[in-house]
This record gives structure tokens, sequence and C-alpha cells, in this order.
């Protein structure tokens, strides 16, 4: 099936190994490409599917550049929009380490998708032959235009028949292009438009709160205690509420440091009326994936994300047990990896799923 996902694609700095933005300006810092949707979209064709991309990107060697590096990738490019109007967003990552957080500075206003029009998109061409649309809760925080760009999509895709996944990822520093608004109250107005049009909802332990209103009980994510029970609850109300959701997927991070973090999910599934955990142990108990030594936690999510529509979209692995188990490992795998995009295989992911996790050197 082929899968295309809309959003915004920026330049990624990064300061060497894990200096901080302070230590390294005037310095040298690593210029790479990231956006949550183009970075489904690469997940998807590393692994073996057909993605495209689309987005609005200025006319300039920059883009010749993202052109290049898609391709190099497998992810179809001829979506890409060049436009005389705005600039590539930027944003620089400081990787964390031990008690020291990682952290996020955005310089994006002005951006060539945050001023482009719904309009602006050539929504037949886009999914002409697609099966699945995949957007994200960050592009419809950079601007009013954007918002509606996003909601534009969703409902051109539902016209067309797609089934559409929608991440929500929330992104408190963008949220705020409508003056007098809370961007927690902004999301959440935007957002819950959307949710009409989503037939496959992806969230993290805070996304559904802070997007959609719908809290998990007896947690408290700054502590990394998690209740999965909450969990599943608020998966059931987001069914209950948007009737039109058919699955939600949930990722389960406890943070005991930012080097060191337990990693799982969760997935329901409505028609079902039941919610699978993983990854399980040997007495099928859940047991997360104990990261000690995490390289780069930037990505992950949109890795599990591009993991599950990948799944879903694959016959063999596309029963939600099996699915969900495959975009958790992959997303596992994200965290040993520098940069946003997951370069981890198939045959990789599937080698993890079945408990080869020691590291072992392949010869």
């Amino acid at each position: 099936m082929r899968v295309v996902t809309f959003g915004e694609v920026m330049l990624r700095l990064c300061p060497e190994d894990f200096l901080r933005v302070r230590q390294s300006i005037p310095g040298r810092l690593e210029a790479t490409f990231g956006g949550g949707e183009l970075n489904v979209a690469v997940s998807i064709a590393y692994q073996g599917g057909k993605s495209a991309y689309l987005t609005a990107v200025p006319d300039n060697p920059i883009t010749d550049c993202l052109v290049q590096e898609m391709q190099k990738l497998g992810v179809d490019s001829s979506l890409i929009l060049r436009r005389k109007e705005g600039r590539f967003g930027v944003y620089f990552v400081e990787t964390g380490a031990n008690q020291r957080g990682g952290a996020v500075i955005y310089d994006r206003e002005g951006s060539s998708i945050a001023r482009a029009a719904a309009s602006t998109y050539p929504w037949d061409k886009a999914f002409a032959g697609a099966g699945w649309l995949h957007i994200t809760g960050i592009t419809p925080a950079i601007s009013g235009a954007a918002a509606e760009s996003g909601l534009a999509a969703v409902k051109e895709a539902k016209q067309r028949g797609l089934t559409v996944s929608c991440d929500l990822n929330f992104r408190k520093k963008l949220w705020n292009w409508k003056p007098g608004t809370k961007p927690v109250d902004l999301a959440r107005e935007t957002m819950r438009g959307m949710m009409p049009f989503i037939d496959v909802v992806i969230a993290n332990e805070e996304d559904a709160d802070l997007a959609l209103g719908i809290k998990a009980t007896e947690t408290d994510v700054d502590s990394g205690h998690l209740n999965i029970a909450g969990y599943e609850d608020v998966a059931r109300r987001i069914v209950q509420q948007f009737p039109n959701v058919k699955r939600v997927a949930i990722t389960l991070r406890e943070s005991i440091s930012a080097s060191h973090n337990n990693w799982g999910a969760l997935l329901y599934d409505a028609a079902a009326g039941k919610a699978w955990v993983a990854p399980k142990n040997a007495t099928g108990e859940y047991e997360p994936y104990e990261m000690r030594n995490i390289v780069d936690r930037v990505g992950a999510g949109d890795s599990f994300a591009g993991g599950l529509v990948f799944a879903l979209t694959t016959p063999e692995l596309s029963d939600p047990e099996t699915a969900l188990r495959y975009a958790v490992a992959a997303s596992c795998l994200k965290h040993s990896i520098k940069g946003d995009f997951n370069y981890s295989t198939r045959e990789e992911i599937e080698a993890l799923m079945k408990g080869s996790g020691s590291g072992r050197v392949q010869r």
C-alpha cells in the first residue's frame, strides 16, 4: 500500500556528542533533515514499503539536498512543492545525558509550509493510488494556515477512501498562533476538529490529555510511574468520543533518566474491544524494553508510528498484536541511532521481536 505523509521538514542542527548549543556556537553543528511526518515516510520506505512525502519548501539548493536524501532512502519526492514564499524551518537538538534532559530549540516561524494555504496542495495527485495518509499534531501547531491545510488533508483523504492515521504529538512551544488562547486550549480545539476524519490515533503518555483533554488516571509522567490500565481506559474513551476511530496506539515511556528509559506500548482495537501491550516476557506479562544507554530519543515516537503503519499495511504483520510488537521493537532500536531517521531494517526489527536483543556483533 502506498502511504502518503504530510507535514513540515526542517533542518536539524545538532552539537557533536553531548555538547550543549552554547558550547558549540561558534563551532560545528551537524546538519541533517528531520520532521515527524518525513521520519515516518523514511521508516516505511527503509523497511520495504512504499511512501511519498507531501510538503511545501523554499525553492533553493537546500531543497535539492532534501530531494537527493529522500531519493537515496527510497521516499517518493514527487510531491514536494517548491515555493517562492517562506523559508526552511530549523531546529536545534541538545542530546540529554543522565539527569540532564534533552532540549529542542525551534526556529521555524515563517516557513514555507506555515505560509502555504490549503488550496496550494495538489490533493488529487497526492492521493492518486494511495491507500493511507499519515499526519501529526505538529504541523497544525505551526500556524493557522498549516492547521487549515492539515484539516483539508484529512478531509480530502477520507473523501477518497484512504485510511488516515494521526500522531497527536503535542508541542507546547508551537501552539501560539492564536493570540489570547493558551497552547493547550488551542491544541484541543484544533485537534478535536480533525478527529472525526481519523481512523488510527497514535499518542504518547501525555498527548491524549494535552491534545484531546482525555487523561489517564493514577499516572505521573514526570516521575516515570505509568498506570497501564489507565491508558487502556484512555483508548476506550477516545473511541467513545470519536466512533470513527478504529484503533488507538499509546507509547509507554518510563524515564528513569535521559539515558535510561523503559519502553513499550499499547494498541486498542475498537472492533475487537480489546487492548494488547508489548513487549511481553516469557510468561506473557508486560515487560518493557530497558534501554540504559540511549543515543538519541528524538524521532523515537515517529519510528513507532512508522513501524505501526508499515506493519498494518503489510499482510503478514497486520494483525494487531504482531503490528504492535513490530512497532515497539522498531522504536526501541531507534533509540540507538543518531538523527531523526530510523535506519533499522525489517530483518533487524523482527530479530528483536524474537528476542535477539543482546547487541552481539553480526558477522
